[in-house]
């Protein structure tokens, strides 16, 4: 045990060591220290102390580590690395001392006599949201753990309170005997503990909880202050791999005064491999270069600081001649590489962007005429004219018709297989006269009527209660997940419960009169204010930060509703589509999950997105052109083969991230490469799996694959992630190899044709991946081809092509 504390410390050591060292070679312009004037009023309050190096090219280091700092009068205060503590009452200084620098900072302890009243809302309810007590797999889960339930995330302290100190007969706090409180011992880990132990005895989070013991496990007084908001420093920093940023988090209350939390704040990470952040508000970076997120949460406020880490030892890129900007795209993407130190791969060639461009507008493969042709144009303007042809296509509107239907929840299942088909088709109406989006969003906000022949109006038929309609238009048209603000305040964003209900007074009291042949008749009589439940408090109706309602009780308030949302000035909806569009256009969304947008969550390129919503926005929410934008961008037609410069990004655009086909798309493509349709039940022969209306038709095949469920306006319902079936299927599936097999279909044709042996290589080459064939496979197919029947040879290529990564998966 002895050699392992003098391990421990001896690393302390050398890595301070290290880090001044790094300090001292480095001339700073100027050094910053905050605050500038230290007062810790009470003895549970500390201060914690930044310190920032600024380079002479502008660059912002922190030093707080790394400076040598001591206090003049330890009888008055302490410190505990960069922390200042009070000891008593009294006023000293802090030195700080960086090589040459030195800076003294005044030092005031006051109300350090006894130990102020502790609150148990402003001081015991972060405590153990900071000790995850109160999370979702801990004690704030449904029924809590062991009879021991707390709200989750503390959004409820009255009924915490009342669990704490009123139930478990008495066992769970125990002033008189502080550690036989399970609270306590159990916190320590005195006593097992099956969430571990969660506190140091003699740290300051369990000094806390032994004064509110001490004192009686006091309520607190009911006009106590409380959190308005709090703020990070830095909130942006730029990083080198394997380095570290104390931040120092503020909160200001609801009388003015302010709080150093630094140490009460809980801190959490979107990309725990870039960066990550210990409790003590340390960032440490990983071994990557990249962006990450640190989200700050205190008393349900909660702040983030962005930390981006560009590739290390490696110079500023230049910008090559080819990578001209053919919009702003191109600009926006460049200058994220220079900040990220990295370089774009090459462009895509001819047959590999034709290939790209199809699949991503109209969920089809080029034909093997379609590709030799634009291999052969030679007109520089070939690619643009490309984009042009596919938007104006019909397979992009029955691609998107049925993109945008996943979303929608057009689900047979759930709402009648003829109110699907009356929604659909009102959905591709929409898409095939590239009517604004803003306007058939608004239709569908306010649909009114008979669901057999009003398109929209059969969302309603879904989503059936205010609260269904509430996470349903909030995720589907705004990007914000307001799933747990039904319950409790949101543990990463600023919505609580009164926003939720506020938004849901919008659906309440819509009707849903019965019709025959299975219809509805959906109206909405008139305003109804709505309640939160249990504490049955009434809300206002309103929008997301907006003011009340101004409807009455004779009026539909959905109009009011639909023009908030729909409007150019609401960036949640402009902003939340234009991101839809980018991801399925360039494989990885701008915000991750592409409809979570929350400041906990930000852009990984804040100005890409504010550029693409202009553009939505500016051109009267026209969607293609929107995807025209994108799809002319160099950007966009950039390899999949990543560099070395690039290999690891994964965020910044660098390359094209390489994804699996979509289920119906992969079936389409089999189907059009063997010639032989997909027969699905009740429509025509030679129908396709993107013209589906009905995601409940039985196919095996898109089942496997992942079809999206239409449960959820979430992305996620359906999946391009590939697994053993998926493989397995394509292996030795039935269905495939009788399309193979097939005497009707194009492997026929080919077998009875006088094409060569290099001849019918090339041809299945460029039906199945839209290109020629590479010499590996030109050798195998030498090797089928001379090794059998001249048929059987063709059925055997055309199988391992069908099952090559360049068919699978879009590049």
């Amino acid at each position: 045990m002895f050699l392992m504390v003098f391990i421990c410390r001896l690393t302390l050591l050398l890595l301070g060591l290290f880090l001044t060292a790094q300090a001292n070679a480095v001339d700073y312009k100027s050094i910053v220290i905050e605050p500038s004037a230290i007062e810790i009023n009470g003895r549970n309050r500390q201060t914690q102390i930044l310190i920032t190096g600024v380079t002479p090219n502008g660059d912002e280091v922190d030093l707080t580590n790394s400076a040598e700092l001591e206090i003049a009068d330890s009888s008055i205060a302490s410190l505990s690395n960069s922390l200042v503590l009070g000891q008593t009452e009294g006023q000293t200084q802090l030195q700080v001392r960086i090589d040459k620098f030195i800076e003294l900072i005044p030092v005031r302890v006051q109300g350090y006599v006894n130990y102020p009243p502790v609150n148990f809302e402003v001081d015991i309810i972060p405590l153990l949201t900071k000790l995850n007590c109160n999370g979702g797999g801990c004690h704030g889960r449904q029924g809590g753990q062991n009879g021991f339930q707390l709200s989750v995330f503390g959004f409820d302290p009255a009924t915490d309170y009342e669990a704490l100190t009123r139930q478990g007969r008495g066992r769970r706090v125990f002033p008189g005997a502080i550690e036989q409180s399970l609270i306590y011992s159990k916190g320590t880990g005195l006593v097992a503990h099956g969430g571990g132990e969660r506190m140091k005895p003699d740290s300051q989070d369990a000094e806390l909880l032994r004064e509110w013991l001490k004192q009686g496990m006091p309520w607190g007084e009911n006009e106590t202050p409380t959190v308005q908001s709090i703020q990070v420093n830095p909130d942006l920093r730029s990083m080198t791999p394997r380095s570290f940023q104390q931040l120092r988090v503020i909160a200001t209350y609801s009388d003015g005064s302010q709080r150093d939390v630094t140490r009460a704040a809980a801190y959490s990470t979107n990309m725990e491999v870039i960066a990550d952040c210990n409790p003590q508000g340390v960032i440490e970076t990983g071994k990557l270069a990249g962006e990450a997120a640190i989200t700050i949460n205190y008393m349900g406020k909660v702040d983030v600081a962005r930390v981006v880490i560009p590739q290390p030892n490696v110079p500023e890129p230049v910008r090559p001649e080819w990578f001209t900007s053919q919009n702003r795209i191109d600009d926006l993407t460049w200058n994220k590489w220079k900040q990220l130190r990295i370089s774009p791969s090459e462009l895509c060639d001819d047959a590999t962007f034709l290939r790209r461009l199809l699949i991503k507008t109209t969920g089809t493969i080029p034909t093997a005429e379609q590709t030799r042709a634009f291999l052969q144009n030679d007109s520089p303007a070939k690619r643009r004219e490309a984009i042009e042809e596919a938007l104006a296509s019909e397979d992009f509107t029955n691609y998107w018709t049925q993109r945008w239907s996943d979303i929608m929840m057009v689900n047979s299942a759930t709402i009648g297989g003829r109110s699907a088909y009356t929604f659909y088709k009102w959905i591709r109406q929409q898409i095939h006269e590239n009517r604004p989006y803003n306007q058939w969003v608004y239709d569908i906000i306010v649909a009114t009527g008979n669901t057999g022949n009003v398109g929209p109006a059969n969302f309603y038929r879904s989503q059936r209660t205010p609260e269904d309609a509430t996470k349903a238009i909030s995720q589907a048209f705004l990007g914000v997940r307001m799933d747990c603000a039904q319950c409790h305040h949101h543990p990463f964003e600023k919505w609580g419960q009164a926003d939720f209900y506020g938004l849901a007074g919008y659906f309440n009291g819509m009707k849903r009169d019965k019709l025959d042949d299975n219809r509805e008749l959906v109206y909405h009589p008139g305003h109804k204010s709505i309640s939160i439940p249990v504490i049955n408090q009434p809300v206002d109706t309103r929008p997301l930060a907006g003011t009340a309602s101004e409807a009455d009780t004779t009026t539909d308030p959905r109009p009011e509703l639909g023009s908030w949302v729909t409007s150019k000035d609401n960036p949640f909806f402009s902003r939340l589509v234009s991101n839809r569009i980018w991801k399925h256009l360039m494989g990885r969304g701008l915000v991750e999950p592409e409809d979570d947008f929350r400041e906990t969550n930000p852009p990984t390129n804040p100005e890409l997105l504010a550029h693409l919503t202009t553009v939505l926005v500016d051109n009267r929410f026209d969607l293609r052109n929107l995807m025209r934008e994108i799809l002319n961008s160099h950007t966009f037609q950039l390899s999949s083969t990543p560099s070395d410069s690039n290999q690891k990004d994964d965020q910044a655009y660098s390359h094209y991230l390489i994804r699996r086909l979509p289920a119906e798309v992969m079936l389409d493509a089999i189907c059009q490469v063997t010639g032989v349709p997909e027969q699905y039940a009740g429509h025509p022969y030679g129908t396709r799996a993107i013209e589906l209306w009905d995601n409940q038709l039985p196919s095996y095949f898109l089942d496997t694959f992942g079809r999206s469920l239409r449960e959820s306006p979430c992305a996620c319902g359906s999946s391009g992630d590939p697994t053993m079936a998926q493989a397995l299927h394509l292996l030795n599936a039935p269905e495939i190899e009788l399309k193979i097999q097939s005497r009707d279909g194009v492997l026929t044709t080919l077998a009875s044709s006088s094409l060569s042996t290099e001849q019918l290589i090339q041809e299945i080459s460029f039906r199945t991946v839209g290109r020629p064939a590479t010499q590996k496979e030109a050798r195998i197919g030498q090797q089928l081809l001379n090794n059998a029947n001249r048929r059987q040879g063709i059925e055997d290529f055309v199988w391992v092509m069908m099952n090559s990564y360049d068919f699978l998966f879009v590049k």
